[in-house]
């Protein structure tokens, strides 16, 4: 009923820049906080940043003035522009929502992912 589609990744030298996008579609009543998170081969998955849908941010300490997450409601979707790469940027990413969704009088949370996007840096 619900997915995230993720979109922007690919390769990019040390210092360079790539921005991801996840859109949210299905029968979403509203959604709550929106994230990224990163997965490195052997490594557990890590959350990089996340948003509030009043748009509160939080990231982690490793891309503190690097990244920055935002959102546009309107098209229920979440970016993520990254700048000065590094090689131990290089990851999985995967987009992070809780969704609301409504079916008759029912409403439901639930937490979705999307299927996740190869980030490669190096020269």
């Amino acid at each position: 009923q619900v997915q995230l589609v993720e979109s922007g990744g690919g390769l990019v030298q040390p210092g360079g820049s790539l921005s991801l996008s996840c859109a949210a579609s299905g029968t979403i009543f509203s959604i709550y906080a929106m994230g990224w998170y990163h997965q490195a081969p052997g490594k557990q998955r890590e959350l990089v940043a996340v948003i509030t849908s009043g748009g509160s941010r939080n990231y982690a300490d490793s891309v503190k003035g690097r990244f920055t997450i935002f959102r546009n409601n309107t098209k229920n979707t979440v970016y993520l522009q990254m700048n000065s790469l590094k090689p131990e940027d290089t990851a999985v990413y995967y987009c992070n929502a809780g969704i609301k969704t409504r079916t008759g009088p029912l409403t439901v949370v639930g937490d979705y992912w999307g299927q996740g996007t190869q980030v490669t840096v190096s020269s």
